[in-house]
């Protein structure tokens, strides 16, 4: 049964709606705002009809805001406003910062401060009476504290009225000209009217502007009407309404001397832009109304809010190419495109397709919390490839989803991938939205619904969409907000998909990352007809990047768990009689899958003998390779043509299919599906060795004008890759010989005049020459043949009688120059290649091409040519040329072109340290902040580059604090944007990935200080006892202030008890002496705190002992010489109570074959064993100490102490005694299963009876707890005795929980599934280790044996109270063991158990 569902806002996890401003919440907003364009001012006020927490403080957001006055109900009231900018700038300590590990620990720490503080609300308003300090009422109430139920907010609802200017400009909402317009940046909102700003915060909205009254005001929701001032006749209001509620984010304004253009098909639909730019959006508008009722059709549903406008602006003046505000979409410019313009088409279309899907997901209908951002961005994306699929082609879309899909595969490697989980939304602040990681989450997202639809039908997945929006716009109860809950709801009951699966499905995809790796190889079996398949499941992920996601760690459990994906894949067979589906891979279960694919086409042997019959192969096959007649011969023993795998793009997977090459060419030549095609030609080209069979597959491919016009220019590149001296350059004639036949008059041998009607062909002869500049020679350089032909096409480029703009024609004849390789052969055509690039420079100088395309090509290529010949062209001439081309009165796309070019060259003449100097200095000078954007991405790639090369190139102390500086400046703090891919940059030098997954909210070690790296603060420590001093150890904090020891059984004041750890050990003299002598090296690790600072564990009360796990210590390669030494390789367990009681300590200490075997492992154990001093009175104990038996394997054994490791730790009373085994020693390989307990037992010296322990003693307390001598005898009895405590209790639960797991799991069928599959592994790895034991020597076996023999010696301890030490050696193989290669690797189990006994 359903429960009843909470109100949303008060729900959704992660949502800020009342957490962070004290519980109010604006019901209703009123914004009324002047702008004076001659002054360059924005004043005004804001309405807000606030339902007030029972506290009386409203908190809100505002920044860059001088506020008047605020009035609560019409009185005045006293409010408190902290804005953040003005500490922004202030100096930080970043002394410490020295190399770019540090500097990225700063920059973390600054933006996740920053992050942090932006979400704080600081205009607190006291809307009650004023009868005290308004900051004394504040000292009740902090801004986490809870919401209230919304009968109570309804109760105490008050108008607050706040009079306020703009004091900056500058972030938020901008002055450009004679234009002022907001950029919707997260948020930034509040930098131009006070609000709630966040995102799962929303509210209706009155909006009224004042401009001059020959300007247009344009903003969200439906315009009432405009008016002209009563005080100001020169001056004219317009006044709109948006009744559905939004966030403050969605609100935007353009207001400036903006033309309207109305959609002559549907009146909803308003374009404005400035009046140059008219013809060109008449233009590029004339499709959209198709798209506008193609959603209003396909979701059966008119358009939510009702009227849609969209305004274009300069590319100046925006931070993206498009900016979304609520029925309100701002544009560059430079996406309008005239008639004669055809490149910009296609990209144009599907940018203002998708900002209107956006609008119905992520506007209208919202994310109910952080986590299910994805599912609204998935929800727009889907729609939009819907669009592409119905205007631009089915080829089209299914083309771009499955690059979308490659791009995936290739990039979801990491928790930062992770479309829905705790830390990778909610902890990101929205930063997963920006930059190439939110592209690839976009496209990740939409492919997911995709792979729904797939699993539930078009119909139904469409019914759900419909059904969204249907009960969003219900009157009595409209629901705005969804959740992936809901939505998993919805694919159960009308896309009738399974709970379990669904289950399965959204935590694998949503709520993890990785993506399906298979590598498939086949092979036909002729006597059975089959085909048999094996193939081999990976992960992109890694496993911790998985496990870091569920917060789970690395150990041996998880490990052994295996990653699957639900559903099962299909392969689809081709063959000769036809083609034949076969869904039998499954995607979870056992990684390595053996199938097998029947075939249903017979070979008829007749039909295939007459070839080989026949005489010679004609003159035609001479110069065919040696592979040409396998590849026939294959052919006719098989009926196979090709084969694919998962041929509808159920999964997002990488898939290496491996056939043969014939096959690849069948697929290529006969399957007219877009996505087999690419496969083929992505195969074909990764090949080390390409034939002619493969250069004339491609050929046809190209040739060919049925064949999707992508498709041919992907074999047109992958030709250029075949093209060398072994084919007799084959792919470059092929090349050349298409474009004369389309382009050149056979006649005269040069280029016919332009002609671009037909644009498939346009696109593929404009990629010719592209590809033809890829083609490389034996020593990596361009063909003499390749050189000539480009400076043949730039000379002789004629667009006389061409309807059409040959600009991006030339700029990619431009570019191609830059791909080229010169040699000495052909350095001579050097001279006239540049000589045409100066003269289309000139030439675009005055009369200036369509977005300054042609400029930026020729400046790319110019700086391109200087990096590669250096020693033949000088730097300085090169940059003088460009420098001019960054003045300020250029074009954007110009100034940043020519900034990206001597970014590139500072970095390859003066190193990454000049290079990011540079980049501050353009980025200050730089006024868009679009451009900014660009340039700091550019850097970004040059530090990926300078990274990843290995070089000496180090960035200095200098550029790094001038970066941090930049990064804590206002110029950042205006562009979010910005202040991302400077945050990504940090993170690249110090080797990271760009994300702010993984990076600690906490502040880092390496900014401390060196004297409170010591003794950091709010960490609890032990100071090192010195010899012979007191056994009391007093906790000190960083002060150096003694704390109070909470004693034992008394809580303590967080209800948790902190047990420190003791990073360093003392034993008495004949132990240490004796360890001295099997000190190993030490295995240092990064991530151990310094010896000075011991780890703190919070050890919850669970009101039982707890059960400590078994560590080894590392060893310090250099003890120092003192009285007692240290021994880390020995893990004591040591517990007691207040009072002297006699305690048992269990020590295993390895030998040194073995603690070195064990390095690495004993690093991951340090932190779970309680390790104490041993210098300390504790009255009367027990020691059993045994060593294990000595490793014959070289390689480590991961010992699990969780699975084989079974340890009590409690008082152990007088008189009882302990037996410690090490039990089930095995080496498993095949036909060695035995196991032998090593035992040793010791006694104390008293008898005492075992008690049950009292109920107020929830934790043993560590040894080091000072202890009372006065204590009388009979207060022992109530503490428990180790038996009974640890060993019986613990026992019997344990008992308890397996029969209950047990049965719980033969009721499970899907385990008993997977144990089936698990038994099934296990037999094909006994058949594999019998191959492989088949071939061992008998002297390893004798090793085995004799290591065995020597575990079943144990010595008996004698009684007493005195230390009673067991020790047994294993003697040291006699012979070096075989290489770990020849037998499977011995694994050991080791148990310690633990009996009682009572002396009589």
């Amino acid at each position: 049964m359903a429960k009843a569902k909470k109100p949303k806002n008060e729900e959704a996890p992660g949502a800020k709606t009342t957490s962070e401003n004290t519980g109010a919440k604006v019901l209703h907003q009123k914004l009324f705002l002047s702008i004076d364009f001659k002054k360059r001012q924005i004043y005004g006020h804001t309405e807000l009809e606030v339902s007030v927490p029972d506290i009386g403080i409203v908190g809100l957001h505002a920044e860059n805001l001088g506020i008047e006055s605020v009035l609560v109900d019409g009185e005045p009231t006293v409010f408190e406003y902290y804005p953040h900018h003005q500490n922004s700038e202030t100096e930080s300590n970043w002394n410490s910062v020295s190399d770019p590990a540090s500097a990225a620990d700063a920059a973390a720490m600054e933006y996740v401060g920053v992050l942090k503080r932006e979400d704080t609300a600081n205009l607190l308003i006291n809307c009650c009476k004023p009868s005290k300090d308004l900051s004394e009422q504040l000292d009740n109430v902090t801004l986490e504290n809870g919401s209230q139920s919304s009968g109570e907010a309804k109760q105490n609802v008050k108008l607050i009225r706040i009079n306020y200017w703009v004091e900056k400009i500058e972030s938020g909402i901008h002055f450009d000209e004679n234009i002022v317009h907001t950029d919707n940046q997260m948020r930034r909102a509040r930098c131009w009217f006070p609000c709630i700003d966040d995102e799962y915060h929303r509210c209706s909205f009155d909006l009224e502007f004042t401009v001059p009254h020959n300007f247009v005001a344009v903003s969200v929701g439906k315009l009432l009407y405009q008016v002209m001032c009563k005080e100001d006749t020169s001056r004219k209001t317009y006044v709109y309404e948006l009744a559905i509620p939004i966030a403050p984010r969605w609100v935007s304004l353009v207001a400036g001397p903006l033309e309207l253009l109305p959609d002559q098909n549907n009146f909803l639909i308003s374009n404005l832009c400035l009046p140059y730019d008219i013809s060109r959006l008449r233009n590029t508008m004339e499709f959209f109304h198709e798209a506008y009722s193609y959603y209003e059709d396909y979701l059966s549903a008119n358009f939510p809010f009702g009227f849609y406008k969209q305004v274009f602006l300069p590319p100046e003046m925006v931070v993206s190419s498009s900016t979304l505000g609520a029925s309100f979409s701002i544009f560059s410019s430079h996406m309008l495109y005239d008639e004669r313009v055809i490149d910009q088409t296609i990209d144009t279309r599907i940018k203002l397709a998708s900002a209107l899907a956006k609008q119905w997901f992520g506007v209208y209908i919202t994310p109910e919390s952080p986590n299910d951002d994805w599912l609204l961005d998935g929800l727009a994306g889907f729609l939009t490839d819907m669009f592409i699929k119905q205007f631009l082609g089915n080829n089209e879309a299914r083309y771009r989803r499955y690059k979308a899909n490659c791009a995936v595969c290739k990039a979801d490697d990491s928790g930062a991938m992770c479309l829905s989980a705790s830390p990778s939304c909610k902890d990101l602040f929205g930063t997963h939205s920006i930059g190439m990681h939110g592209k690839i989450r976009s496209w990740k997202s939409g492919a997911v619904l995709q792979m729904l639809e797939k699993q539930m039908g078009s119909d139904s997945f469409r019914k759900i969409l419909q059904k969204i929006i249907s009960r969003a716009k219900d009157p009595s109860n409209p629901i705005r907000s969804l959740s992936t809950k809901e939505f998993r709801q919805f694919a159960n009951k009308i896309g009738n998909l399974e709970r379990p699966f669904l289950k399965e499905f959204f935590q694998r995809w949503v709520a993890s990352c990785g993506c399906p790796m298979l590598r498939i190889g086949l092979s036909y079996n002729k006597r059975k007809n089959i085909v048999e398949m094996a193939a081999l499941r990976e992960c992109t992920a890694s496993l911790d990047a998985r496990l870091s996601v569920i917060g789970a760690t690395s150990d041996s459990e998880n490990r052994d768990v295996d990653v699957g994906w639900p559903g099962i894949m299909s392969i689809r067979v081709y063959e000769i009689d036809g083609m034949s589906d076969h869904p039998k891979l499954p995607m979870a279960g056992d990684r390595w899958q053996l199938l097998e694919l029947p075939c249903h086409s017979k070979l008829a042997a007749k039909r295939y003998q007459k070839p080989k019959k026949g005489g010679k192969p004609d003159g035609a096959e001479d110069n065919a390779d040696a592979i040409v007649p396998l590849e026939n011969k294959a052919s006719i023993e098989s009926p196979l043509t090709w084969i694919k795998a998962d041929p509808e793009m159920e999964y997002i997977a990488e898939i290496q299919l491996h056939q043969p090459l014939q096959m690849w060419v069948n697929q290529l030549e006969k399957d007219g599906d877009v996505v087999a095609q690419a496969q083929a030609i992505a195969s074909l080209e990764a090949l080390k060795q390409h034939s002619f069979s493969i250069v004339n597959a491609l050929n046809s491919i190209l040739t060919d004008s049925k064949v999707f016009w992508r498709i041919r220019i992907g074999a047109a590149f992958a030709m250029a890759k075949t093209a060398s001296e072994e084919t007799d350059w084959a792919g470059l004639q092929h090349l050349i010989k298409f474009y004369k036949s389309r382009r050149f008059d056979a006649e005269i041998g040069l280029p016919k005049p332009n002609d671009f009607r037909d644009f498939p062909e346009y696109f593929v002869l404009e990629a010719i020459p592209h590809a033809i500049a890829r083609v490389r020679g034996a020593e990596g350089k361009s063909p003499r043949e390749a050189v000539e032909f480009i400076l043949q096409l730039l000379k002789y480029n004629d667009n006389s009688g061409n309807p059409y703009s040959d600009v991006f024609w030339l700029a990619v004849l431009v570019q191609s120059v830059g791909d080229l390789e010169f040699c000495q052969q052909t350095l001579t055509f050097l001279a006239p290649l540049l000589k045409r690039i100066d003269r289309l420079l000139q030439f675009d100088r005055l009369m200036p091409s369509y977005n300054g395309i042609l400029t930026i090509s020729c400046i790319r290529t110019l700086a391109q040519t200087a990096l590669k010949l250096s020693d033949s062209i000088s730097f300085e001439h090169i940059c003088k040329l460009i420098e001019p081309f960054r003045n300020s009165d250029t074009i954007l796309q110009v100034r940043v072109e020519a900034s990206r070019a001597l970014l590139d060259i500072e970095y390859q003449s003066k190193g990454i340290s000049s290079a990011l100097l540079l980049f501050k200095k353009y980025v200050v000078e730089e006024s868009s902040l679009r451009g900014q954007v660009k340039l700091c991405v550019h850097t970004m790639r040059l530090c990926q580059i300078a990274v990843g090369y290995d070089s000496d190139d180090c960035v200095d102390t200098v550029s790094l604090l001038d970066l941090l500086h930049l990064f804590k400046s206002h110029v950042v703090f205006n562009n979010e944007f910005l202040r991302h891919y400077l945050f990504c940059i940090f993170q690249i030098l110090a080797g990271r990935p760009p994300t702010l997954f993984g990076v600690p909210k906490e502040k880092p070690l390496q900014l401390v200080d060196v004297e409170a790296c010591i003794e950091p603060k709010n960490v609890f420590s032990v100071p090192e006892a010195e010899a012979g001093g007191p056994s009391l150890l007093a906790l000190g904090d960083a002060k150096g202030k003694s704390l109070d020891v909470v004693p034992f059984g008394v809580p303590a004041r967080s209800q948790e008890m902190f047990m420190p750890i003791v990073s360093e050990l003392r034993f008495p003299e004949p132990v240490a002496a004796y360890e001295a002598q099997h000190l190993e090296p030490h295995m240092e690790s990064q991530n151990q705190p310094l010896l000075e600072n011991p780890i703190v564990n919070e050890i919850p009360l669970d009101g039982e002992a707890p059960r400590e796990e078994l560590a080894n210590r590392d060893v310090n390669p250099n003890p120092p010489i003192m009285e007692r030494q240290k021994e880390p390789d020995v893990a004591s367990v040591s517990v007691s109570h207040e009072v002297k009681k006699s305690v048992i300590r269990i020590k295993v200490r390895p030998s040194g074959a073995t603690s070195r075997a064990e390095g690495s492992a004993r690093s991951i154990e340090r932190s779970q064993g309680i390790v104490v001093r041993h210098d300390i009175d504790r009255g009367q104990t027990s020691s059993a100490s045994v060593d294990a038996p000595q490793r014959i394997s070289t390689d480590a054994v991961s010992i699990s102490n969780q699975n084989h490791v079974e340890e009590v730790n409690s008082c152990h009373d007088v008189g009882s005694r302990m037996t410690a085994s090490i039990g089930s020693v095995k080496f498993v390989s095949e036909g060695d299963t035995f196991g032998k307990e090593l035992q040793c037992t010791a006694e104390s010296g008293k008898t005492s009876a075992s008690q049950k322990a009292d109920n107020n003693i929830q934790i043993a307390a560590p040894s080091f707890i000072p202890v009372d001598h006065s204590m009388e005898n009979e207060a022992q009895q109530k503490y428990a005795s180790l038996q009974t405590l640890s060993v019986s209790k613990e026992r019997d639960k344990k008992k308890d929980k397996e029969k209950k797991e047990k049965k719980r799991k033969r009721e499970d069928p899907v385990y008993q599934e997977k144990k089936r599959l698990k038994k099934e592994k296990k037999r094909k790895e006994k058949e594999m280790a019998k191959l492989v034991s088949s071939t061992s020597d008998p002297a390893r076996e004798k090793q085995i044996e004799s290591v065995v023999a020597e575990a079943k010696k144990v010595e008996e301890p004698s009684n007493g109270a005195e230390l009673v030490k067991v020790e047994t050696e294993a003697e040291p193989s006699a012979e070096p063991s075989a290489e770990p290669s020849d037998r499977p690797i011995p694994k050991f189990r080791i148990k310690l158990k633990s009996k009682a006994f009572n002396n009589s």
